[in-house]
């Protein structure tokens, strides 16, 4: 966007009601190199007033600007309740940008919206992205490499939450390994190798998971209902 261009109302509503904006992607996950971009996702709280008639505020927005992804309160708290990968890694990144009073509320809920259903999320996420290596490798004869190592990732991240019950986002001592796989320097055998036995340690760690049966949506609900009247001026 040219600078002086006037913004749209979806991103007006970004610009002037986030609550919680932070860096995701490589650079969070402690894997970004010299060409990764800079992936910024957030949290607008949409005045209560705009709910009151026939056209509802947006439950998300792209943009202002490039790589940046917004979504409205009571969107991102669903989907989190729901146990959505993107959406629980976005509540525990370790480069916070912005966080007025309600963005520091909501971070202080991330234990809420923790569950057992991050079981099934992360591994049919997980799924999904299997495939797209597959038809890559149908297709191309390789797998796109930055692929296989996002979804290493994911399986590693979500193994370790399923045995603690804590998400840790960022790589840490796995670094080397990871990118080693971006570059391609592991035969897929190996990588494939890999993949397999995380996905047998997630099973084993979610049998035994301390993580609780269910999210604390009332916990939350309470939380989305305060901000709500706020908003309202009740």
């Amino acid at each position: 966007m040219r600078p002086g261009t006037p913004l749209s109302p979806d991103h007006a509503l970004v610009t002037g009601h986030s609550v919680y904006t932070c860096v995701m992607g490589s650079r969070a996950f402690g894997l970004a190199t010299e060409a990764s971009d800079t992936d910024r996702r957030g949290v607008y709280v949409a005045p209560t007033p705009l709910f009151w008639g026939f056209t509802k505020p947006p439950t998300h927005v792209e943009g202002p600007g490039e790589e940046r992804f917004s979504w409205e309160l009571e969107r991102f708290c669903e989907l989190a309740l729901r146990g959505n990968p993107n959406i629980l890694e976005c509540l525990h990144s370790p480069l916070v940008e912005h966080a007025d009073a309600t963005g520091l509320e909501l971070l202080g809920l991330r234990d809420a919206f923790l569950s057992q259903r991050v079981r099934q999320s992360f591994a049919g996420y997980a799924v999904s992205q299997r495939k797209k290596l597959d038809a890559e490798i149908r297709g191309r004869g390789a797998p796109r490499w930055k692929h296989a190592m996002h979804l290493l990732r994911l399986l590693t991240s979500c193994r370790d939450l399923l045995r603690t019950g804590r998400l840790v986002i960022e790589v840490g001592e796995e670094r080397e390994r990871l990118l080693a796989v971006r570059r391609g320097e592991l035969t897929w055998a190996e990588v494939e190798s890999w993949l397999g036995r995380l996905w047998e340690e997630n099973e084993t760690a979610g049998a035994g998971s301390p993580l609780p049966v269910e999210p604390d949506v009332a916990r939350v609900e309470d939380f989305l209902v305060r901000v709500r009247r706020g908003s309202a001026g009740a």
